[in-house]
């Protein structure tokens, strides 16, 4: 029986379209750039708030109106939310949807009906995805839920949680394998610190590393080639989390031999409670060639916490596409919707208001991207501030060729650096106006 019986397939309906069931600039088959939408976008829903979602917050109880779901932590409830979750994505037509362990399947009483839960479910998401083209994105484990995680997981005081933690995730890679997972994430909710009087930060850190190195040697002893990314949150549950940023994530990777094995997953609503900006993030992880995946959503500046609202700021989409299409474009990761309807939206239809416009609102900014970079006056302007690099003194600089004394020499003979030129930041902005 359909959990959406009101609801047909979301087709793409163009700008003109009032229809809210409707895309107005998603069009999954239009070329951009010589790729396909829906080969740019990736788009990919998540498990856990669309499906799992209450609408519960620390001042009151859960609101969402969620008919399928008997209210219970049963394995057959999970089964059929399998089913209403594809209903969901194949009606959407998002090509992607990712999950947490304990999302799609119950925890158990031990470890090993643990195990047997997820299997359970696992069996069922197969059956899913065969019937209906839906592919798994990527898979991660909670390693945050349960009390035994209080202090961390892998950065856990205590050695038993680390290894309760080391066999629950070699359950989710083992899962993530058979179920053709593109990837798997290492999102460490706790492995941080509330106060340093109690924390060695330094052997904590180094069993991070070690943990990480498992899963690593446990994905060449399977054969999972998927991508193997870390995701960067500053704060919150923990006051300081040691995936903490991009640079910091990259400095941890290269530290401990690991960057070679691992890419990032970046989300904005992270970059903002890091005080950064998305765009900064992405930069710093292209840059370092380690740019996999994002998490597609949107924080309110107003309020210091992770409240995962849908993206609808033209101006996030578009320099987050900017980045995108700059290196390269998204391979194994996608444009994953970490995102929850708001408290007060609690009908299942707002689940389809929510995506639709998250995924217009990327393919908004995809095109304007593409747009500004055949238009060519940034990339010009920005090739223009940097032009004394290009030949000269710049030039030998960038060679090696030159030692301090040298350039000392170099100036001492020149009496004074040439003029600066403007860096006409208003007349950038004013540019990127003229396409959005």
């Amino acid at each position: 029986m359909a959990a959406f019986p009101e609801i047909s397939k979301i087709n793409y309906e163009g700008p003109e379209s009032r229809n809210p069931l409707a895309f107005k600039h998603y069009n999954a088959d239009e070329m951009v750039e010589g790729r396909s939408m829906r080969d740019h976008l990736r788009f990919s829903v998540v498990y856990w708030h669309t499906f799992r979602g209450t609408g519960a917050d620390p001042f009151g109880a859960g609101t969402m109106q969620r008919p399928w779901d008997d209210g219970t932590d049963s394995v057959e409830n999970a089964k059929n939310r399998v089913r209403v979750a594809f209903e969901f994505i194949e009606k959407l037509g998002a090509p992607y949807y990712a999950f947490h362990d304990r999302d799609v399947a119950p925890e158990g009483g031990s470890l090993s009906e643990s195990h047997d839960n997820l299997q359970a479910v696992a069996e069922v998401l197969k059956e899913e995805q065969q019937r209906s083209g839906v592919k798994l994105l990527w898979g991660t484990a909670n390693l945050f839920s349960h009390p035994r995680y209080m202090h961390g997981a892998a950065t856990s005081c205590n050695a038993e949680v680390f290894a309760m933690a080391a066999g629950q995730v070699r359950k989710a890679i083992e899962v993530t394998h058979e179920l053709g997972g593109e990837g798997y994430v290492f999102w460490g909710g706790r492995e941080g610190y509330q106060s340093l009087w109690n924390t060695d930060m330094r052997r904590e850190q180094a069993h991070l590393a070690k943990f990480l190195h498992m899963a690593v040697d446990y994905a060449k002893e399977i054969g999972f080639q998927g991508q193997f990314y870390i995701e960067p949150k500053p704060k919150e549950p923990t006051k300081h989390q040691y995936d903490s940023d991009a640079a910091a994530c990259l400095n941890f990777l290269r530290e401990h031999g690991l960057k070679k094995h691992l890419k990032l997953n970046l989300e904005t609503n992270h970059a903002t409670l890091a005080g950064h900006t998305m765009q900064h993030e992405l930069e710093v992880a292209g840059a370092a060639d380690a740019l996999g995946s994002i998490d597609a959503n949107t924080g309110d500046l107003l309020l210091g916490w992770d409240t995962d609202q849908f993206p609808t700021d033209i101006y996030v989409t578009t320099q987050c596409m900017l980045a995108i299409l700059k290196y390269g474009g998204l391979t194994t990761g996608g444009v994953n919707f970490d995102a929850k309807v708001r408290r007060e939206s609690f009908e299942p239809i707002d689940l389809f208001y929510a995506h639709i416009g998250g995924m217009d609102a990327f393919a908004r900014g995809l095109k304007i991207a593409a747009a500004i970079r055949a238009d060519g006056r940034l990339d010009e302007m920005l090739k223009s501030r940097y032009a004394s690099w290009d030949s000269g003194l710049g030039a030998e600089i960038e060679q090696g060729r030159h030692t301090l004394a040298s350039l000392e020499q170099h100036m001492l003979e020149r009496g004074e650096a040439a003029p600066n030129a403007s860096g006409r930041q208003e007349l950038l902005e004013n540019i990127v106006n003229e396409f959005i």
